[in-house]
């Protein structure tokens, strides 16, 4: 289980995150959402250690995260893998590669410095391909993909890190519909075939309730609703998109009335 017990990051005076607590069960797809800028990139990128607490702690099967260091907080981020909404590939490199480079904690860094990679990993990574129809790309430059090909890349990678955990920090939002639908099916994908459990930061109202087993809402860095996708009523959406509201419930579905009451934090919702 991931807990997060009161995390907060502060830029200066400004709080990123403020306050975060929450627990994560294995095997779930969580739904991360809110408004631009209410704090959800850097919750995640805190989760992987990428951003630095201010206070508070990320406890993971009773490990304080938080207090890792060296290797033990590499080989962390490889259990925490991360997935960006700008794939973070290198372009003139094959997707084989590419791919190979989430085994990066696990190899000797002479051996991907020459590219002289295990087989057994070669077979991790053209297998991980496989599981999202990239398997026939492996030679291709990551450059020459389209963005829903390359973001299949990006999971795949992830794949091979043979992660506890992988965190999607907007990993559609450059996309096209279609592209959408393919890079979310293969998040669930993992989420369900291999009981990875995925945190996935999402702007979109529909993909979230489609896609998640539970949403954690956040409006000024704070978290604010935290339930299942069908106790977030358009009322309580409205309070916590505000003025990006009509854009996010343009294709929400209906949500009938007698469900289960959400858990909405009692604080101001900017």
């Amino acid at each position: 289980m991931l807990v997060v017990e009161g995390l907060s990051c502060r830029f200066g005076s400004k709080a990123a995150v403020d306050d975060a607590s929450f627990s994560v069960e294995r095997g779930s797809f969580v739904g991360v959402i809110g408004r631009s800028g209410a704090g959800k990139s850097t919750l995640l990128r805190m989760l992987n250690r990428l951003a630095e607490p201010s206070e508070g702690r990320i406890l993971f099967e009773g490990v304080d995260v938080t207090a890792l260091q060296g290797r033990e907080l590499r080989q962390w981020r490889a259990r925490s893998a991360m997935i960006f909404q700008q794939f973070n590939l290198i372009g003139r490199l094959d997707v084989l590669t590419n791919v190979l480079m989430g085994r990066l904690s696990e190899v000797p860094s002479w051996r991907s410095l020459a590219q002289m990679w295990p087989e057994q990993d070669r077979a991790l990574a053209i297998s991980a391909l496989d599981q999202f129809d990239m398997a026939s790309y492996a030679a291709q430059r990551a450059d020459q993909l389209s963005g829903g090909q390359q973001q299949r890349v990006a999971i795949a990678r992830a794949l091979v890190q043979q992660p506890d955990i992988v965190l999607a920090d907007e990993p559609i939002a450059s996309l096209d519909p279609r592209n959408t639908k393919i890079v979310m099916d293969a998040l669930l994908r993992i989420n369900k075939h291999f009981g990875i459990t995925v945190l996935c930061n999402l702007h979109s109202l529909d993909l979230a309730r489609t896609y998640c087993d539970r949403l954690i809402g956040m409006a000024s860095g704070r978290v604010v609703f935290d339930g299942a996708p069908a106790a977030l009523t358009d009322q309580i959406a409205r309070e916590l998109y505000d003025l990006e509201a009509d854009e996010v419930l343009g294709a929400a579905p209906h949500v009938p009335h007698g469900l289960p009451a959400p858990v909405l934090a009692g604080v101001a919702v900017a």
